[in-house]
């Protein structure tokens, strides 16, 4: 008997911000994506794709990159093909940190950030970052596999207090 409940299979994220002001340096926000073979708290993530990366199987990846917020339209684009990735993979969290190169900055020294959760032209999520402005980064989406195979979307905004290097490590703890 076949499984009817497909859940979620390809989607698409996108990111956007509004450039810094005239004479001051550029804000940079960056997508990050994070594959657990685990559900366990504190499970470290098998790889991450961020920063013009992909996934070793090209499942997961980051099609457009930004370091100012100038354009059109999204400023960062990734891929995630759920369906293709490999049966080991349970998990699946996906954040934005905020580059620190020029001083500390939150979302709330943001103009106009804001992530979409895409799936075909299905909106599964939005958000503005404004519920965790203090934050220099976020997760807001959890994909999981269930019993069937079939992937789950649940909306996880969360903000952390930490730099880009060390927002991989932390950003599939389940608190």
């Amino acid at each position: 008997m076949s499984n009817l409940n497909r859940g979620v299979a390809k989607v698409e994220v996108t990111l956007k911000w509004d450039p810094s002001p005239l004479g001051a340096a550029p804000h940079d926000l960056d997508l990050v994506a994070a594959t657990y073979t685990s559900e366990g708290a504190g499970a470290a993530p098998d790889y991450l794709v961020h920063f013009d990366s992909r996934s070793p199987d090209g499942t997961i990846t980051l099609d457009r990159q930004s370091r100012t917020g100038q354009g059109f339209g999204s400023d960062e684009e990734m891929t995630l093909e759920l369906e293709r990735l490999a049966p080991r993979y349970t998990r699946v969290v996906v954040g934005v940190v905020i580059q620190q190169r020029d001083g500390r900055r939150t979302f709330a020294d943001i103009t106009g950030p804001a992530v979409r959760v895409l799936e075909g032209y299905t909106e599964l999520a939005e958000h503005d970052f404004s519920a965790v402005a203090g934050a220099t980064a976020a997760t807001f989406a959890e994909f999981t596999r269930d019993a069937s195979g079939a992937w789950r979307f649940r909306t996880v905004l969360r903000g952390f207090d930490t730099d880009p290097q060390s927002f991989g490590s932390v950003m599939g703890d389940l608190a």
